[in-house]
């Protein structure tokens, strides 16, 4: 079964580690990441991730009386906001589970983990 990973960041304490962020820090801050996505593939649960753009680059499209409404981001005043995903492959919840927390993102905020909908 497929379950989506879903990692919440708080963009602000993010951005205020960026000014002194060195390469050398970036570099640290990755290699979790890379060590986590080669377990994943390893394991053969890695099908899709990436990391997302900053909640400020976002644009919500909905329809309203059949005209497209088109709103710039971000769109909630919150601590956290969708800062990356994985999509994996999981025998059940639990194992997602135990993946979500193997995530190095869940020590800094939350990983909603929600399996993804398969039409019949």
């Amino acid at each position: 079964m497929q379950y989506m990973l879903l990692i919440n960041v708080d963009e602000a304490a993010m951005a205020a580690m960026a000014p002194t962020a060195t390469p050398d820090k970036a570099y640290d801050m990755a290699q979790p990441f890379m060590a986590y996505n080669e377990a994943l593939k390893k394991a053969g649960a890695w099908v899709a991730g990436d990391r997302l753009a900053p909640s400020s680059s976002t644009t919500r499209v909905r329809l309203r009386d059949d005209k497209t409404e088109v709103l710039d981001g971000p769109f909630a005043d919150t601590k956290e906001q969708l800062g990356g995903y994985y999509i994996i492959e999981a025998a059940d919840l639990d194992a997602a589970i135990q993946w979500a927390a193997r995530c190095p993102a869940a020590q800094r905020g939350p990983i909603e983990v929600r399996p993804i909908w398969k039409a019949q």
